[in-house]
């Protein structure tokens, strides 16, 4: 087929547009907070044969997962697939992620003949299981985490299977607002499906079939293109988790990304912990998801986001290991393994093109879990994820109060959740000093206090880093440390990174997350800039003259004279960092 460049770019603007929209559409629609203000969900389009084309611009963890999901529908329903068909699916060992996760496959005919898929996950309040949120890291086996669902027809040639509908609402703590949402999913599907025709109509079916083929081999291309640009050779790196929660044994996860000439990368995670005992196990469609997200965050802003650059990228990952587990192993908290993953990948490929990555971010999002029942005896379930910090990268600082690099989300409107649920936030604030000195510093971490207001609650917590700060990167410092705290009456007491408690009415709930690594030398900053850190209530004057050799004058003027003098001293005789940075 000879490509048309103009056509083929107003189908590619085509095809993403129509995956934003429906996106769009789970926003206005879904009945809970973790869809509509955490946006914890995801849309793309898959060719007719299933390959992904295009995504949203939504959780890039979730859209690698995709093609290992798809390959389970098709192989149980292949041959099956009718106009008005709809199949859902969350078990992990399907293809799956977690079991809150649900896909949800819309196959989309035109003139007879299968052309795409419409394709949307969303993250589910709850799913059943022995907690409420079925989120929880302290799960020993998957049949504990709550219902799961292979690939099963939620609608059969346009008829709602009820038997399925009625066995999912009986099934979870708060059915409204579970089955709100997968109608909000059912709905961005039908958008996805309207807009493709559309587009099918203007330039036919199998011209667009083409094109979708050609845009697969375009992103392609330009991968291999640019990794043949790399220095060709094997680049390690290892990062840690602090532990499941059932020991204080930290969980490696090891990568060699080796380079090859043909442009292509082969991504081995041997040497990685074997699968745990938490809930941490993270599926090998994640896995492969996560590895993905990870290269493509180094690669030019123009390679479309496909199969096309999957298909560069070879990854062994051990069976039996936590980034490989198999049954029975839980996976609810499976998310707080693939943001390792992707610090890991990062620290491989800062060897390989190190102008292009940032030091480590905050470890990804803390997920705070509350739940109980109002007086009326309804159920309520807060699943909070906090969104933290960025690292320092190589021309600017980090950021902070944003989502991690490798997900979409938004931190949760105070407003919303107070209005919503018995509790009441009382500190939503930075947390000064916590993040990693560099020439260019890390962003600081985020402190959220919740104060129970029902007569008693169930606590999830599922934090990290508090053993493993997030690294620096080219003489940047690590970020701080993670802590929780319980504050009953006038008594504070620290709390695990990882536990599931049960708590009483006027109890006070303290996360503070990690803040993010710097990048290079601390001593190389501006003083300028380090003044500016220290007026805006980032870091204390204390701070500044211990990691950055800046020293301040009465009303926190800038002391150049000093400064330049300590600076100096510094520079020739460079000091350890503290014990809260160490390695």
């Amino acid at each position: 087929m000879k490509v048309d460049p103009i056509t083929f770019a107003v189908i590619k603007s085509g095809l993403d547009s129509i995956a934003d929209d429906m996106a769009y559409t789970v926003v206005r629609i879904a009945r809970s907070e973790i869809v509509k203000d955490v946006m914890d969900f995801s849309a793309a389009l898959c060719a007719g044969d299933g390959q992904m084309v295009a995504q949203a611009k939504t959780i890039a963890q979730h859209l690698g997962a995709i093609p290992e999901a798809m390959a389970s529908v098709l192989a149980k329903f292949e041959g099956d697939l009718r106009e008005g068909d709809v199949v859902i699916m969350n078990d992990p060992y399907h293809g799956g992620m977690h079991l809150p996760d649900i896909f949800m496959f819309m196959p989309i005919f035109f003139g007879g003949a299968r052309r795409a898929f419409a394709v949307v996950i969303c993250h589910h309040t709850d799913v059943g299981g022995r907690v409420p949120g079925s989120n929880a890291s302290d799960s020993t086996e998957i049949y504990q985490e709550g219902l799961r669902i292979p690939p099963l027809k939620l609608y059969d040639r346009g008829v709602l299977n009820t038997t399925l509908e009625a066995l999912i609402k009986i099934n979870v703590r708060v059915p409204d607002r579970v089955w709100g949402d997968l109608s909000a999913q059912f709905a961005a599907a039908q958008v996805g499906r309207r807009g493709l025709e559309k587009l099918l109509q203007r330039y036919g079916a199998d011209e667009v079939d083409a094109y979708m083929q050609e845009l697969l081999d375009y992103a392609e291309r330009l991968t291999r293109q640019e990794i043949r640009t790399w220095p060709k050779g094997t680049y390690r790196f290892t990062d840690y988790i602090d532990s499941d929660g059932f020991s204080d044994k930290p969980i490696p996860i090891n990568v060699a990304i080796t380079v090859n000439g043909d442009g292509t990368l082969l991504v081995d995670y041997t040497g990685s912990s074997p699968q745990v005992k938490g809930a941490l196990n993270s599926t090998l469609s994640f896995t492969h998801s996560l590895t993905y997200l990870s290269v493509r965050c180094v690669l030019a802003k123009n390679v479309p986001n496909n199969v096309g650059l999957f298909r560069c990228i070879t990854v062994k990952a051990p069976e039996a290991s936590v980034l490989n587990p198999v049954m029975p192993a839980p996976c609810a908290a499976r998310a707080l393994t693939g943001y390792r993953v992707f610090d890991t990948m990062l620290g491989a490929l800062a060897q390989i093109v190190p102008d292009k990555v940032p030091a480590a971010g905050e470890g990804g999002n803390s997920v705070i879990c509350i739940s109980g029942l109002r007086p009326n005896r309804q159920p309520f379930i807060i699943v909070d994820m906090i969104c933290g910090a960025w690292g320092g990268r190589p021309d600017k600082d980090g950021l902070e109060a944003v989502t991690n690099a490798s997900q979409n989300l938004s931190n949760m409107p105070v407003e919303v959740m107070e209005a919503e649920h018995p509790v009441r936030i009382e500190d939503y604030s930075f947390v000064p000093d916590s993040c990693g000195a560099g020439q260019y510093r890390g962003g600081v971490g985020i402190r959220r206090s919740y104060r129970i207001l029902a007569p008693e609650a169930l606590l999830q917590l599922r934090t990290d880093r508090v053993a493993f700060q997030p690294y620096g990167l080219n003489g940047g410092e690590p970020g701080g440390s993670s802590r929780n705290f319980i504050e009953i009456g006038n008594e504070r007491n620290a709390l695990p990174g990882k536990i599931t408690t049960t708590v009483v009415q006027g109890t006070l709930i303290i996360h503070e997350q990690a803040g993010a690594g710097g990048f290079g030398n601390p001593l190389l900053r501006d003083p300028s800039q380090v003044r500016e850190d220290f007026i805006d209530g980032k870091i204390s004057a204390a701070f500044a003259e211990q990691h950055y050799a800046v020293l301040f004058g009465p009303r926190g003027a800038l002391d150049v004279e000093r400064t330049a003098r300590l600076r100096s001293t510094r520079m020739s005789t460079p000091e350890p960092s503290d014990a809260r940075h160490g390695a």
